[in-house]
């Protein structure tokens, strides 16, 4: 996250294309990776983005639901567990692991018991059912060293709004990658979220 706040959903991506994919991510400046386990043979690709890719490139899993899940994650190679609710079962299972862990959150409380379960930075999902004025709202409560993550929504045109606002980076989807589209399309499309990310750090 201190290089590049923002994160890469590869949702529907498939391990042929994965590669290519990840090391254009990584030209452009994306550090953190996620293959959503709603993916095709989602741990073949998390296990090709770890081989192929540096190791200061944290690769990861989302819409990680299960214990044994993560798991399968760790055995495939991956760092982080990415989760679209916040069970504490699979937040201790993915700290037990040695993984670190974003579970998603939508309310101030479900924030705090993710905390108190071991979450290392809070996924705020969905960002744009949320929105910006709640991401300040939280961030005036929540301590500031943890990591608000909006997912969902964000696009390079709206991304410094909730900058402002306190966010600390973002989960990137559908603006980023969906399935069909080329490693250069993708590349094009990171080119112009890492410049938005950086046209809002000091």
């Amino acid at each position: 996250m201190q290089h590049c706040g923002l994160i890469a959903i590869l949702r529907g991506v498939e391990p042929h294309e994965v590669a290519a994919i990840g090391l254009k991510l990584y030209e452009a400046g994306f550090r953190i990776i996620e293959v959503p386990l709603n993916s095709p043979q989602p741990f073949d690709s998390i296990r090709t983005l770890r081989n192929g890719l540096p190791a200061d490139c944290v690769i990861g899993a989302g819409t990680v639901l299960t214990t044994d899940q993560v798991a399968e994650v760790k055995r495939a190679g991956g760092e982080i567990i990415v989760m679209p609710h916040s069970d504490p079962l699979v937040i201790a299972a993915a700290k037990q692991a040695g993984l670190a862990c974003a579970p998603g959150v939508a309310t101030v409380t479900e924030a705090f018991a993710a905390l108190a379960a071991g979450a290392d930075v809070l996924k705020m999902f969905p960002a744009e059912q949320l929105g910006a004025n709640v991401v300040k709202a939280w961030r005036a409560v929540i301590p500031a060293a943890v990591a608000l993550i909006p997912v969902g929504g964000i696009t390079p045109e709206n991304l410094a709004t909730f900058v402002t606002s306190g966010a600390s980076g973002f989960g990137l989807g559908s603006a980023l990658y969906k399935p069909g589209l080329s490693a250069a399309q993708v590349a094009q499309n990171a080119v112009k979220f890492v410049a938005a990310w950086r046209n809002t750090q000091p």
